[in-house]
């Protein structure tokens, strides 16, 4: 890489990497290491192509998404059991402290989901992508999407009822059973 696309890569990195982090984490179900690590990864095969990508953030997106698809495909990975860590600081007061409940709950209920699930739900609802495109990043078809959806989000409500309680449909982008694109029948 010349010294031009070293600078644009780094401007890139610095200017896109907490936006793109956020999403790995989800991605791993909110293991902020994991995430990192994932986003790392990703960052380094885009490295390789970078004087070539048109669209560096799609790229890199797209490179985080078939990474962790890759991962829950592997037969043989390892079985970790991820902690909780404390919720991050905030400002004092009510709002925070639901807040930091409702990321500290939700946090835990996405880790206790398959990472196919996970990553079907991110896409879906926090990268707010159509099922095609979701289907199409995933390598599976439009119906795959939506079952794996429709499983995803009722798996979701059984191992965290509390989040209905918490108004967390608003806050997450977890959808409400209004807005829910399967109605899910208790």
């Amino acid at each position: 890489m010349n010294a031009e696309g070293l600078e644009s890569f780094r401007e890139f990195v610095d200017s896109r990497s907490s936006a793109l982090l956020k999403t790995a984490v989800l991605l791993c179900g909110g293991d902020r290491h994991a995430g990192e690590d994932l986003l790392q990864s990703a960052l380094v095969k885009a490295a390789d192509k970078w004087e070539r990508i048109d669209e560096p953030e799609a790229y890199v997106r797209r490179i985080l998404y078939r990474q962790q698809v890759s991962r829950w495909r592997l037969k043989w990975r390892r079985r970790e059991v991820s902690v909780a860590e404390p919720p991050e600081a905030g400002p004092p007061g009510a709002d925070a402290a639901a807040a930091a409940e409702l990321r500290v709950v939700m946090r835990e209920a996405l880790s206790r989901l398959t990472a196919r699930q996970r990553t079907v739900l991110v896409l879906r609802y926090f990268e707010d992508l159509p099922e095609a495109d979701v289907a199409r990043l995933l390598g599976c078809s439009v119906g795959t999407v939506r079952s794996t959806t429709h499983r995803s989000l009722a798996r979701l409500r059984s191992l965290a009822p509390e989040l209905a309680a918490l108004g967390s449909s608003d806050a997450e982008g977890l959808p409400s059973r209004d807005y829910s694109p399967v109605e899910v029948r208790p």
